[in-house]
């Protein structure tokens, strides 16, 4: 299990100025010198177990505010805008941005919101024209990926549906039928050509497909029971997050609920445990908790319960092509997430070559972090004989600190050879790669006849 350290200093600052409080108020009322709050509001210092709780009970304050609150998403997300070429030429590094963060939150939070609001090329759009999914996706990385009151509930139901049947999926039907006074009907795939799920509330009956596997339909029916006994987290998640356009509220709603649904089939306690016990075993949790391989990966990157995380995870999802449809970078903070290109040299590519197994990689990145890689195939729901057939490559990443408890990391060394990759050429200063596909952004081509690398691309500063 891994507690990363929590700086907040923005968060205690504002919070301490919408008391109407100096430093040296408030720290008298926390019992700390006003010299160590200053140290924490300049995040020079993180916030202590004890600081947090005495910040909770002396302001009425809910903690989780301090995690999900940071300007702009936080430094990665703000380091990821920055990679936009048209900042090239200014070189900011780490200790800038962190040095922003901490002196000047409004400020970041303000390019942040600047920068979204603009289109290819540095033309303004309007509200029309902006990307529901990355709004949603900001929504969720701002909780990153962790909503501790729909948690708190999905548990608290799976827990009553357990004591009732040892069948999950027997146990939701029974409880939609008689606490809610709906049915379950599996229906021929001719019957329902098109759809995997249908709520016919005049009929009273959740139908599902037939071509949807156990996991599936389990899932279908936990769905189904979130929409109704969830409705009312779901409802003050979905209006706190203040979207402008109904789309970006509709997805947003319908990742909640399928949290709420994911969080019924492995609750939070016992799939900590689970996954702690086993080494992450992703197989062997799959056939424990009766759920498919995709939904392990995404509930992984949310175990970030307040004293009780689970490790760090990332999840990318994508296909042939290499577009992604799914990037939660949890807490995990890996621009293998948040990067809006890949590295073929990434074996999340490679993962379609070998369907079902799973890809094991140790990768370093240009600023030498390292991250052990999973990636594996899926196939989605619905699939008939001669349609169109989809596949999906899911990738999972912890860092590789942090990744010493994981089965697949025996017999690895961590701290030994890692494939070198970046992410996607445009943004990749890596020189003489012979995969290089395109100059990076921001660079001249570098351009000599007499000459030829391995590298069809040369630039300046190789």
């Amino acid at each position: 299990m891994v507690d990363r350290k929590l700086f907040a200093g923005h968060a205690v600052r504002r919070l301490r100025r919408q008391a109407g409080l100096t430093q040296a108020a408030m720290s008298e009322v926390l019992t700390i010198s006003p010299s160590y709050l200053n140290l924490v509001e300049k995040n020079q210092r993180p916030l202590s177990a004890s600081l947090l709780v005495k910040l909770a009970e002396s302001f009425d304050f809910d903690p989780r505010a301090l995690a999900a609150g940071e300007p702009g998403g936080g430094e990665s997300a703000i380091r990821r805008r920055l990679a936009d070429p048209i900042f090239a030429d200014l070189e900011i590094d780490r200790n800038e941005i962190e040095e922003w963060l901490a002196g000047a939150p409004g400020g970041a939070e303000a390019f942040a919101r600047a920068y979204d609001r603009i289109g290819a090329g540095g033309e303004a759009v309007g509200a029309a024209a902006v990307d529901p999914f990355a709004e949603v996706r900001r929504e969720i990385e701002r909780w990153r990926g962790h909503f501790a009151d729909l948690d708190g509930a999905a548990e608290g139901v799976a827990d009553e549906l357990r004591l009732g049947a040892g069948d999950l999926y027997g146990a939701i039907a029974e409880r939609l039928r008689v606490k809610h006074q709906l049915t379950i009907r599996v229906l021929p795939v001719d019957v329902m050509p098109d759809l995997l799920r249908r709520t016919d509330l005049h009929a009273r009956q959740l139908q599902l497909s037939e071509t949807l596997d156990p996991a599936s339909r389990t899932f279908a029916a936990a769905y189904q029971l979130a929409q109704i006994e969830a409705r009312g987290e779901i409802e003050a998640l979905a209006k706190g997050a203040g979207f402008a356009e109904r789309p970006a509220e509709r997805l947003y709603r319908r990742h909640l609920t399928g949290y709420f649904a994911a969080a019924v089939m492995m609750p939070y306690a016992r799939f900590l445990r689970a996954c702690e016990a086993t080494g992450y075993d992703l197989e062997l949790l799959q056939r424990r908790f009766g759920v498919g391989f995709e939904q392990i990966a995404h509930r992984l990157t949310t175990l970030q319960r307040v004293g009780a995380r689970g490790l760090p995870f990332f999840m990318v999802r994508i296909d042939r092509a290499g577009q992604a449809s799914k990037r939660f970078s949890g807490a995990s903070g890996s621009p293998l997430a948040e990067a809006d290109g890949r590295c073929p040299l990434w074996r999340l590519h490679h993962a379609f070559d070998r369907p079902g197994t799973l890809a094991v990689q140790l990768v370093e990145l240009e600023d030498a972090t390292r991250w052990l890689t999973l990636a594996r195939t899926v196939t989605p729901q619905g699939r008939r004989y001669g349609a169109v057939p989809a596949e999906f490559a899911v990738g999972l990443g912890v860092a590789a600190e942090h990744a010493r408890p994981l089965a697949v990391a025996r017999g690895i060394d961590l701290q030994g050879e890692a494939a070198l990759i970046g992410l996607g050429c445009r943004a990749c200063l890596r020189s003489g790669c012979p995969q290089r596909s395109m100059p990076p952004y921001g660079r001249v081509l570098a351009m000599n006849e007499r000459e030829r690398g391995v590298s069809a691309f040369t630039f300046a500063g190789d």
